[in-house]
């Protein structure tokens, strides 16, 4: 399932190739018909991320829902569009240039009690400018899980997944068995602009890249598959060699240094 910076990064890429402009908005295999009708031939505002949710704004109460899950994905195409596939959801024409949807979990159009609703379910977005960290530290203060399940609950912090819950949690030295609410004032400070800084990143660049340029073999640009990560995904911690960690956590594979993330420090 993408990440949150993936999102974000969606969110500003199209709203400066779509944003403004009039749209042939359709479903071409009928999945979305309701939403494609009722937006076509309308101009869009904007695209909003919040964690791992998009809003599509067209200047009135209403606005298109899309959640990607594990199987959807935009196509950008320019000039001449190119017949949809067979899992296109929905189509956004703009004339010489679009995007196709597809294979998203959700697709639908919500009013503003329903959206009130969706992000009143997400904890605050570290990629959003209104997003307040205390929010998530108050839910933290009444939960006992260790902080490797509580980084992908999207109820307390939203848009983190599991290759940047262990890349986080490996650049903080942090325990991923602490007891959330164990965290100190400092622990949570650093968790917190760690989470933006990596994600910031990434939203740029469009890739995950957590490797310090000071112990990067090369730009970090030019890195490839596990060359990328500390431990995510790796038999041995990229810093120091040791064997990296690997249990389930919150229905994902958890991966961390044993002698890097030592409790206590």
């Amino acid at each position: 399932m993408p990440e949150g910076h993936t999102l974000h990064r969606h969110a500003r890429i199209q709203t400066k190739e779509l944003g403004g402009k009039t749209l042939r908005v359709s479903s071409p295999q009928g999945w979305a018909a309701e939403a494609a009708a009722a937006l076509d031939g309308r101009a869009l505002q904007k695209i909003d991320a919040h964690g791992k949710h998009l809003l599509y704004r067209f200047g009135d109460a209403q606005a298109l829902h899309v959640h990607l899950g594990l199987f959807g994905r935009f196509r950008s195409w320019k000039g001449l569009a190119p017949p949809p596939r067979e899992t296109t959801r929905l189509r956004f024409d703009a004339g010489e240039r679009g995007v196709d949807l597809s294979g998203a979990t959700a697709s639908e159009l919500i009013d503003a009690d329903a959206e009130a609703k969706l992000l009143a379910r997400l904890g605050p977005d570290p990629l959003r400018a209104d997003a307040d960290p205390e929010r998530a530290w108050r839910a933290l203060d009444r939960r006992r899980i260790p902080i490797a399940a509580a980084l992908l609950d999207q109820r307390l912090i939203a848009g983190i997944g599991n290759v940047y819950r262990a890349e986080i949690l490996f650049a903080c030295g942090l325990d991923p068995f602490t007891p959330a609410r164990e965290l100190t004032a400092a622990q949570r400070g650093e968790l917190w602009e760690t989470t933006r800084a990596l994600m910031r990143a990434g939203e740029r660049s469009g890739r995950i890249v957590t490797v310090p340029a000071a112990e990067a073999d090369g730009p970090p640009s030019k890195l490839r598959g596990s060359d990328r990560v500390q431990v995510y995904r790796r038999d041995h911690c990229r810093r120091c060699g040791g064997p990296v960690g690997q249990q389930v956590v919150a229905a994902r594979t958890l991966f961390w240094c044993p002698a890097e993330q030592v409790a206590g420090s």
